[in-house]
């Protein structure tokens, strides 16, 4: 009787292995895994392998399956170098990499709407807090290294050439030097109030008008103080108002000799001597109506008028 064809003991082939071996052999692998118990029991001892092998032949041959015994011996060795298991692949970044990737159904979405959400923030600070900060600073930039500068220089050239006030031309010089100071701290709105001082000095010199005595619709035309200092004293002022060509009343720079402070008033009682102040008062008594009201004239550079009739100097503005 010729003994069944058996490789057991025999060195594995060097030639290749066909698909058919190896599928073979996969199922041999299989088989034993769907027989837990049975395989522990057995593959733990090694001298009772053939008995193993055995034991497979008749499970295929109960299925009607010839399988080889290099197959079935395969089959073992393969289920013992787990060369058909599968093995997770080491923790290393480019697994965990392949895994998030695989896994993107999942995070994809979210991660994708927090972006935006990012991106949106961040275009919104932009546009509504970055951009005008570097607008307003580069406004800022320009008006003092700039805009500032030049209005201040061509002020000042304007002032100088319209007036023939000394007194004019020394404020000016104050005003520009101060605003030059400010522009040098970059402190932009004391340079633009010296500048707004500036204007209104250079409209104050090109600005001409009359002081006239009020008298109309019964206004009150003059007054007299006591000083405090001086009981036995009077002090006459004539009650005026500065009317310009056209026969506006126009708002003009005075100072208080009882305050000692700048005003801009459209009317104050001029200071005038006693025998200029009846004079007026006799004028009025008659008719009600002063025939030589105009007392003085502002013309075009000077900062004050020029008084026709005799004027100690001084101004009230109240009474």
């Amino acid at each position: 009787m010729t003994e069944p064809e058996t490789d057991i003991g025999k060195a594995r082939p060097a030639t290749p292995q066909q698909l058919d071996d190896v599928l073979l052999a996969m199922d041999v692998v299989d088989t034993l895994r769907h027989r837990e118990e049975f395989v522990l029991r057995e593959i733990d001892d090694e001298g009772r392998e053939a008995e193993l092998i055995d034991r497979l032949r008749e499970i295929y041959k109960a299925q009607g399956i010839s399988v080889p015994d290099r197959i079935l011996k395969d089959g073992v060795a393969a289920l013992e170098e787990q060369r058909f298991a599968y093995m997770p692949p080491k923790p290393t970044l480019s697994v965990r990499l392949a895994r998030i990737y695989v896994a993107r159904d999942k995070w994809i979405k979210p991660v994708t709407a927090a972006i935006v959400a990012l991106i949106a923030a961040f275009a919104s600070y932009q546009i509504g807090v970055v951009q005008p900060q570097n607008a307003r600073a580069e406004l800022l930039r320009v008006e003092l290294e700039e805009t500032l500068p030049q209005t201040l220089d061509q002020l000042r050239t304007d002032i100088l050439t319209l007036s023939e006030d000394p007194s004019a031309d020394a404020l000016a010089e104050t005003l520009y030097q101060d605003g030059l100071v400010a522009l040098e701290a970059r402190e932009a709105n004391t340079a633009k109030q010296m500048i707004a001082d500036l204007e209104v000095l250079k409209s104050d010199l090109s600005r001409t008008y009359e002081v006239r005595i009020r008298y109309r619709d019964g206004a009150q035309s003059g007054i007299y103080r006591i000083p405090n200092d001086a009981p036995q004293q009077r002090n006459y002022y004539l009650l005026v108002e500065a009317v310009d060509p056209r026969g506006n009343i126009v708002e003009v720079p005075v100072r208080s000799e009882e305050t000692q402070t700048p005003h801009r008033v459209t009317k104050w009682g001029q200071r005038v001597s006693q025998s200029v102040f009846n004079r007026i008062a006799a004028d009025k008594t008659d008719d009600q109506i002063i025939q030589n009201d105009v007392i003085g004239e502002k013309a075009s550079g000077q900062l004050q008028p020029t008084y026709s009739v005799d004027t100690p100097g001084g101004v009230i503005i109240d009474w």
